[in-house]
């Protein structure tokens, strides 16, 4: 353990096998497992688990309250962080909100570039990867492995489907689907994201069956549930196409338009 002088720890605060930079802060029933990195003049207010070998990088705000006009302060509020997550400078990560669901949730293995940003009550899968000031506000749910371009936001209450890819800049107000590319103010539906489906081992058939069942949702003129219908009849049997199925049917905010015309 290697904590700096000048770090402030709370009585509280339960630490690992940890290292603590200069001026760092932690805050009250903070617990970090063995491995955890706190940055100098970091701050990791209260109510915060930090799973093991996560780096919190230099100013960085974790466990921050909701940014929520309703929220009450002093109710027990968490964010529970998983394990080998890097947060770089100047990063934050708010609990949950009293309001919701009371806390907000990350994964494993995700990378919050500078200047990102995850809200009060989100879920944040495995994997994933937020782009310097890449920003989700409140109720977002972002499945593994997707990625987050520089200076995208995504609206609240929608979800970011798994091996997504958000381009930078992009504004999303509805859903994006698994596997999808996703660009624009307002975000719009590109096509599949084939080198991402590649990079994280899904196979040739898979990637085919997805493709299909892309044109026929998006760039076909079939009526919505016809072309679910179309799509569950034709690739329905696939696990990739089963994922994408149950996602655009669970839809509440509904689901970004394809970008371009058939």
């Amino acid at each position: 353990m290697s904590i700096h002088a000048t770090a402030v720890i709370d009585p509280s605060a339960e630490l690992g096998d940890v290292e603590i930079g200069p001026y760092a802060v932690i805050g009250p029933r903070v617990r970090l497992a063995d491995g955890v990195v706190v940055g100098a003049h970091a701050s990791i207010e209260r109510d915060t688990d930090v799973g093991a070998r996560t780096h919190v990088g230099n100013h960085a705000a974790i466990g921050g309250d909701a940014q929520d006009r309703g929220h009450d302060r002093t109710a027990h509020c968490v964010l529970r962080i998983g394990t080998d997550n890097v947060f770089r400078e100047f990063s934050t990560a708010h609990r949950g909100s009293s309001q919701h669901s009371r806390e907000t949730i990350i994964g494993h293995r995700n990378y919050f570039m500078a200047n990102s940003h995850v809200a009060h009550d989100c879920v944040i899968g495995d994997d994933t990867m937020f782009a310097n000031s890449a920003a989700v506000a409140g109720h977002v749910r972002v499945g593994d492995g997707a990625i987050l371009g520089g200076l995208c936001a995504v609206h609240q209450h929608c979800r970011v489907g798994r091996l997504a890819m958000v381009g930078g800049g992009a504004m999303c107000a509805q859903d994006v689907p698994p596997f999808a590319l996703a660009q624009g103010d307002r975000a719009r539906l590109y096509g599949v994201n084939i080198i991402g489906l590649r990079r994280h081992g899904m196979d040739d058939a898979s990637i085919a069956a997805v493709k299909d069942a892309w044109r026929v949702l998006f760039t076909s003129e079939l009526p919505w549930k016809t072309a679910l219908a179309r799509v569950e009849e034709t690739q329905g049997e696939n696990a990739a196409v089963q994922e994408l199925l149950a996602f655009l049917r669970t839809s509440t905010r509904g689901v970004c338009r394809a970008g371009f015309d058939t």
